[in-house]
Order: C-alpha cells, then sequence, then structure tokens
C-alpha cells in the first residue's frame, strides 16, 4: 500500500510489517517430542482458522516442521499467496510446530494480533503478494515480500476497538454466508424430490381417475422405448486437426455434465472431415454419459456430434417423451454409478444402458406430468438466482468491511489516543536496546540420527521411450485414481529427481497435466 496515495486519518501511519513483527526462531523438533504439526493444509481458506492439524512425534515430522508458533502468532502461507492462507494462532496450539511454508508473524508489544492477522486478510495484501510470486509449477512469495509489504497502523487503543468491531460484524457476516451456503443442498433436495414425484405418478394422481388414465404403468428396457446408441469418433488420432473447426456442434462429456439438463452451447465443432467418421444427432435427443461421470444426462437443443463416451437416446413419440426418460435415468443415477467398475477411468458398457427398467404411463400422462414438474423446477430456478445475485454480494462484504476499518471508517478516532508514530519510535528504540545487549550464545541442538527411511527406487531415466515425449507422469496420476501432490507422484514415478521436475514441467506446458490448487491431476486428453 502507497501511503502518498492513502488518505489516512488522524493519528495513524503507514509503516512495513517488518517494522512491527519479530520473527520467532526455527526448531528442530526432538524425536521424542509429541507435537501438532500445522501444515498449510489444516488451514480453513475461508473461515481463516486452523482445522484439523496433525499429531506426531518428533521422528516421524517432515524436514519443514520447524517453525514453533505462540498464542496470537499469524501465520501467512507462501505459497499460492492468491488463495490467501492465513489464520491467527489460538491459545490451544501455543507451542506447537508450523511449517516452513508458512511466514510467521509475531506482533510486537503495542500491536493487537487480531490487528495483524486482518491485514493479511485484506484484498490489497492478497493483491500485493499475487503480484511478487515466482515460480510456475508451485508459485511462492518469500518472507521478505510478506514483511515488505506496507500497512495502515492505527493507534493501538484503535486497533482494539477496530479488532473488536471485526471480530463482530465477520462473524455475522460468516454466519449470513453458512445459512446461504446451505440453500443449494436444499435445492438438490427439492429437484429430487420433484423428479422421484414425477416418475412415480404422484404429480398426476388426482387427475387420474378423472382423466382415466391407467393406475398400471407399463415397465420396459430403455431399448423398447427408442433409438440408443454410442456417439461416434472413430478417427485416430483423435487430434487429428482436420476433424475440426467446421460447422457440426461436437458435444463431449463436459458439456452434457455443465448443461444444466439442457445443451443450447459446446466448445467444439466438427468439420465435413469430422462428420464422415461420425453421426449427426438430432435436435431433442437425449445424452447419456457412460465414462468418467457416469449418467449426466442433458437434451440437445440442435443437432450434434458427439463421442463414444456419450450414449444418445431418440425418444419414440408413442411410448415416451425425452424429458420424462431423462427424469427417470437422473433418479437412479446413483445406481448406475455402482455400477460402473472400480478403475482409474469409470464407465458403464452400452448394455447397462439399454437394460435400464423404465416404468412409463401413458404419453397423455407423461405430459401433464412433464408439465407439471417443470412448473415445480422453475420455482427452483428462481430461487437458485436470488441465491446467486445474494452469494456474489455476501461474499464481497468481508473484503468490503476489511477495506472500510483499515481506512479508519470503521469505529470513530480518539484524539486522545496516543498516535501511531509515537508507538512505533518506542518500538524501535525497544529494538535498538535489544540489539545492544550481548547475545547469549544458545547450544546448539542435537538429535540422535534417525534410522534410515527406504528411499524411492530409481529405475528410470527421462531417456527412457516410454518417458520423452509422452504422458508418463499423466499415466501414472491415472493409475492413482485421484488427484495426487507432487511428493505422492514423485514416489511412484520412479524417476530422478532432476528428471522428474523437468519432465512434469513438460507435460505440465503440454497439457496432459494440469494443477488444481496445490494438488495435480492427469487432463482427460492424456
Amino acid at each position: 500500500m502507497d501511503p502518498m496515495n492513502t488518505e489516512l486519518p488522524s493519528g495513524w501511519t503507514c509503516t512495513a510489517l517488518s517494522n512491527i513483527t519479530d520473527v520467532p526462531d526455527q526448531c528442530i523438533p526432538q524425536d521424542d517430542e509429541s507435537f501438532v504439526y500445522i501444515d498449510i493444509s489444516a488451514i480453513d481458506r475461508v473461515a481463516k482458522v486452523i482445522q484439523n492439524p496433525q499429531r506426531m512425534m518428533g521422528k516421524d515430522a517432515p524436514s519443514r516442521a520447524r517453525r514453533r508458533v505462540a498464542a496470537g502468532d499469524t501465520l501467512v502461507a507462501m505459497t499460492r499467496p492468491n488463495l490467501n492462507a492465513v489464520a491467527l494462532v489460538p491459545e490451544t496450539l501455543d507451542g506447537q510446530i508450523a511449517s516452513t511454508g508458512f511466514d510467521v508473524l509475531r506482533p510486537r508489544s503495542g500491536i493487537d494480533p487480531r490487528w495483524l492477522a486482518y491485514t493479511v486478510r485484506t484484498d490489497d495484501f492478497v493483491h500485493t503478494m499475487s503480484k511478487l510470486v515466482q515460480g510456475a509449477l508451485y508459485p511462492a512469495v518469500r518472507s521478505k515480500d510478506v514483511r515488505s509489504y506496507v500497512t495502515p497502523l492505527a493507534p493501538q487503543a484503535e486497533q482494539i476497538r477496530i479488532a473488536d468491531q471485526l471480530d463482530l460484524l465477520l462473524a455475522r457476516i460468516q454466519a449470513c454466508n453458512d445459512r446461504l451456503e446451505s440453500i443449494p443442498a436444499m435445492l438438490k433436495r427439492f429437484r429430487q424430490t420433484i423428479l422421484k414425484a414425477a416418475i412415480k405418478g404422484n404429480l398426476t394422481e388426482e387427475i387420474r381417475t378423472t382423466k382415466k388414465w391407467s393406475s398400471e404403468w407399463a415397465v420396459q428396457p430403455l431399448a423398447k422405448l427408442g433409438e440408443v446408441g454410442r456417439g461416434k469418433s472413430k478417427h485416430r488420432p483423435r487430434n487429428d486437426p482436420r476433424l475440426y473447426g467446421g460447422e457440426y456442434p461436437f458435444v463431449q462429456t463436459g458439456d452434457v455434465a455443465k448443461s444444466g439438463g439442457l445443451i443450447t452451447k459446446h466448445h467444439q465443432s466438427y468439420s465435413e472431415f469430422g462428420l464422415q467418421q461420425s453421426r449427426l444427432w438430432p435436435a431433442g435427443t437425449l445424452c447419456i454419459t457412460i465414462a468418467a461421470n457416469i449418467a449426466d444426462t442433458a437434451i440437445l437443443d440442435y443437432p450434434a456430434c458427439f463421442p463414444d463416451s456419450v450414449v444418445g437416446f431418440i425418444a419414440d413419440p408413442s411410448k415416451c417423451l425425452a424429458e420424462f426418460v431423462k427424469w427417470s435415468i437422473d433418479v437412479v443415477k446413483e445406481d448406475l454409478e455402482a455400477l460402473a467398475p472400480a478403475t482409474a477411468q469409470k464407465n458403464i458398457n452400452l448394455a447397462v444402458l439399454k437394460n435400464i427398467a423404465i416404468s412409463c404411463p401413458a404419453v397423455a400422462e407423461q405430459i401433464e406430468i412433464v408439465k407439471r414438474a417443470k412448473a415445480l423446477l422453475s420455482i427452483a430456478n428462481r430461487i437458485e438466482l436470488r441465491y446467486d445475485a445474494a452469494i456474489t454480494l455476501v461474499r464481497r462484504l468481508a473484503p468490503m468491511t476489511l477495506t472500510k476499518a483499515f481506512r479508519g471508517e470503521l469505529v470513530p478516532q480518539n484524539p486522545a489516543d496516543e498516535p501511531a508514530n509515537t508507538l512505533l519510535a518506542k518500538m524501535a528504540a525497544e529494538r535498538a536496546d535489544k540489539a545492544r545487549l550481548p547475545k547469549a550464545r544458545q547450544p546448539r541442538q542435537s538429535r540422535p540420527p534417525r534410522t534410515p527411511t527406504k528411499a524411492a527406487t530409481m529405475t528410470k531415466s527421462r531417456q527412457d521411450h516410454d518417458v520423452m515425449g509422452q504422458p508418463y507422469l499423466a499415466k501414472h496420476l491415472k493409475g492413482l485414481g485421484a488427484p495426487a501432490s507432487a511428493e505422492a507422484l514423485f514416489k511412484v514415478a520412479e524417476l530422478p529427481v532432476g528428471d522428474f521436475y523437468k519432465q512434469l514441467a513438460w507435460e505440465v506446458d503440454q497439457g496432459y497435466v494440469r494443477e488444481n490448487e496445490t494438488m495435480l491431476e492427469s487432463n482427460h486428453e492424456a
């Protein structure tokens, strides 16, 4: 924050964090020492608190367990500062050990610990740190960058008043946010209830007698209700540029999953060459995914092609409506997912889908059911739109409140408060006095040697034909079956550390591997 461009209240000043914080000494836990280890993953980035830190013995401690913390310290994760993993150390964790991935800000006398913790939560701090990151795979800032940050500083008494008010307001904002966050789950249950009522006939029960509709619904396999077939994408390789860029929409599994039930947009298109090895399905086709996300469904709003990971269903209008069949499949989605083999790439075969039993009333009753269900679902949609608008506003309340606080607009100033410049002068004098004192020689910490651990076997080289120029690490990630840390991937890669990181950087650049916050995952196209 540039003090020249900041209008501060009377009695305030601007200073670097290094002038109002101390640096705790590092430590090495003894083998027989039991302690609580605070890693970056233990920080709840939304609530800004430490959750579920790990208790361990010193002999099991990772090499990063070196920062002895005290109650009132502020932890600032230096990796990916845009995520703002920061937290105030509570009394319950006084004396425990944090990762060297944190910069530990220890407030000096005259600085309210909460003031410091709120400082590093401001948008200005996050944006400033984000501009200073170094590294591509693991963008991070240095402790020097954190402590060079220039922040407004209020008089000590006003710091306390502001922190008290922030405690109150931010707790209310969080409570409001928590209540709003429960709405999506409620809407999901509401929609599921509507769909179950629709396919069981509950929505038309009171008019079934009047309309003389049969209460006995015919149960038939999906294949008997219309045409069922897999999409086609026969050409190899699938990344052949001749396939793409034409006028024919090419709908992929991700387009189905994100469509909301009706496919109105796509991200890829086929050329005439692509169409020749595929098929153009008509508008109104029900698309059902059978790989990755099992049984996601959506109806085409226009003619389109799709790959063999998507099944198309064209309803026989004399037997059923596509919407009614879609909802019948949506209700049994979890059952279909359970039929997929437990492999890295889950999928179900076409035969399973063809034999799904669909209970269908007469088409006239299906039309009425679809009409009533859509009316009820539209209510959920309207609530969802209002929720989206509300949650967007609420998520901005905390940053806006912090901004007002550090402009001096949250509580009134008291002219009787000792100015912040005087407080800084006192801290500087205390620091100078401390520097003149002879330093006590600290005995060197020693620890018994640890039992050597078995190192990962390095049997591969980056020059091997299955590594160089290949999605080697991406295949290992697929085999793990879930996103993994770089450390976990290294253990199974069997590559020397230098080769490993060169290969990882290349695969990320090629799009075979992508980063998901602090984890790595295989790209679907690898």
